[in-house]
């Protein structure tokens, strides 16, 4: 089983040991205000495909490369006018650009999936010293088997990949709760490609532009969190319930009972008073514990599109489409 070590209690063996396994081309897991993350060294093709085969992620999606400061980005990307002024007002935090890639950056094609553009975020807390402290790119999507719930605490990422990898870095849960937003700015217009945590409202209010949502499903996987089929636990998942099935697991919302609740597996509520906040920092770790229940379904109540909601509803419909 892999080490854990308590970013907080034991910080600088946790910088050291970390920098020493992924200096080794091995992926550890850490942690994010969003999500745990699987790292490994970027610019190391071996280390990129070892993240791959943890996971068993499909090669076509690309990976989000996490860098220490704007200066780091800078080196490996483009920044257009417009983008740079995203990441001045939103890093370190929950927004990831995508960008085109400068022609001499190590950060190697298979963690871009052979595009000609990379997916750059500043993360906050612990994980922006151990970028520093490592000094190159950590290519690090969700801590998870592909596909299947992300993870918030550090026992999450124990109970799903401890057997495959050495070393795991608790943080203890993530403030946020669900990936970062990610947005490409083209010919000066913002696109939205994943809604996250990261409110597309601040976004707007910021540079005054309407960030433009997809308009079709199925488009060009051009960034993580685009396969359509996504975040899903073993149970089946039912959205907009008005009612609960004997034996369903129901997560609801704004404290708002259900029809049937008293027959459920288990009542868990992502924010009795309806902050969308606190159900986005909710959200991943009460699938988990709903699936852990054994219930063959789980019923979601209705959750307001708007704000952070949007998010929220973009990662339960992946969790409820057709699974290959």
């Amino acid at each position: 089983m892999a080490e854990i070590i308590d970013t907080a209690g034991e910080t600088d063996r946790a910088l050291q040991r970390a920098s020493e396994v992924l200096g080794r081309g091995l992926p550890v897991a850490i942690p994010t205000e969003t999500v745990y993350g699987l790292a490994a060294d970027a610019t190391n093709p071996q280390a990129i495909a070892r993240i791959y085969e943890t996971k068993g992620r499909p090669q076509f999606n690309p990976l989000i490369c996490h860098v220490a400061d704007l200066e780091m980005a800078e080196r490996h990307a483009v920044f257009d006018p417009l983008s740079r002024k995203l990441a001045q007002a939103f890093w370190p935090g929950p927004l990831t650009l995508i960008l085109p890639v400068r022609p001499d950056t190590p950060i190697h094609p298979l963690a871009r999936a052979g595009l000609d553009t990379v997916g750059l975020r500043v993360p906050a807390g612990f994980s922006g010293r151990l970028l520093a402290a490592f000094g190159r790119p950590l290519a690090a999507p969700s801590a998870n088997t592909s596909g299947r719930i992300s993870p918030t605490r550090a026992a999450h990422v124990e109970a799903d990949l401890g057997a495959a990898i050495e070393l795991i870095l608790d943080a203890g849960p993530t403030p946020v709760g669900v990936e970062s937003t990610i947005v490409k700015v083209e010919d000066g217009t913002i696109r939205l490609l994943r809604p996250g945590g990261l409110d597309a409202d601040d976004i707007e209010r910021l540079t005054g532009l309407a960030v433009i949502r997809p308009s079709a499903p199925g488009a060009a996987i051009e960034a993580p969190g685009m396969l359509a089929s996504h975040y899903a636990p073993d149970a089946g998942v039912r959205l907009n319930a008005r009612n609960v099935a004997p034996g369903e697991a129901l997560i609801r919302f704004g404290g708002v009972k259900l029809p049937g609740e008293d027959q459920a597996a288990i009542v868990l509520d992502l924010s009795p008073s309806g902050d969308l906040r606190e159900a986005a920092a909710n959200l991943f770790g009460y699938m988990q514990t709903a699936d852990a229940t054994g219930a063959r379904m789980i019923a979601f109540a209705p959750i307001p599109a708007t704000g952070l909601g949007e998010a929220i509803n973009d990662r339960l419909e992946r969790a409820a489409a057709p699974r290959s």
